[in-house]
């Protein structure tokens, strides 16, 4: 306790072990009165196994779960996935299990560009759509946000930057795929970030809780 009273930091355990994606959601809740760590900042590696869940929104609270329960850390989970309309929404919650898990992306996106062969693009409609889940183990609370970001498939990959599906997920308002943004830009318009938005009142709400105690 400093002399006002206040814990400095509050440290929150990002639950996942995909580093691209860890490093986004540290940028995008930087500034919220919490020092965010890893499993790996933690000396734990890459966490612990976790069941998958049949959708996003319990995949992000089984992980956030298990990293609470195992740390004593408030915990974030996060689940994401791609929703092609013209594929019913598939990959969905399998998207980083796309034809299996040693498929790379290239393969998930020569296969998805196959099933789409001929279909005009304004047939070629998707979604990315994130779910964070908090945990804070103490009194067991839980909160779950969830948004979408809108958009279609492109017709190639196209662009080096982002991750996963980024290069074949196109924003017209953008004129470019996921994958041509800056991180900048792409923490503006992309789903994560709009849950991480939405998230930011909640954690510092908690921090201000947990650091008067």
């Amino acid at each position: 306790m400093g002399a006002s009273g206040l814990r400095p930091a509050l440290r929150l355990l990002v639950a996942t072990a995909n580093e691209d994606k860890a490093r986004e959601i540290r940028a995008l809740l930087a500034g919220c009165g919490w020092e965010l760590v890893s499993y790996r900042d933690l000396g734990l590696g890459s966490g612990p196994a976790v069941a998958e869940g049949e959708s996003y929104q319990e995949n992000a609270i089984l992980k956030a779960r298990a990293a609470a329960q195992l740390t004593g850390l408030v915990a974030l989970g996060e689940d994401s996935g791609l929703e092609v309309d013209a594929l019913g929404g598939a990959p969905g919650p399998l998207s980083a299990r796309y034809l299996g898990e040693g498929a790379s992306y290239q393969e998930r996106f020569a296969h998805i560009l196959a099933q789409l062969q001929g279909v005009p693009c304004r047939e070629r409609g998707a979604k990315f759509r994130c779910v964070m889940a908090l945990v804070e183990p103490s009194s067991g609370r839980e909160w779950v946000v969830e948004e979408v970001c809108t958009g279609y498939i492109a017709l190639t990959p196209r662009g080096g930057g982002g991750f996963g599906y980024d290069p074949i997920f196109y924003l017209p308002a953008r004129a470019a795929t996921m994958a041509q943004l800056s991180l900048e830009e792409k923490n503006i318009v992309s789903h994560r970030a709009r849950a991480a938005a939405r998230l930011r009142p909640i954690l510092k709400e908690l921090w201000y809780e947990l650091a008067v105690q």
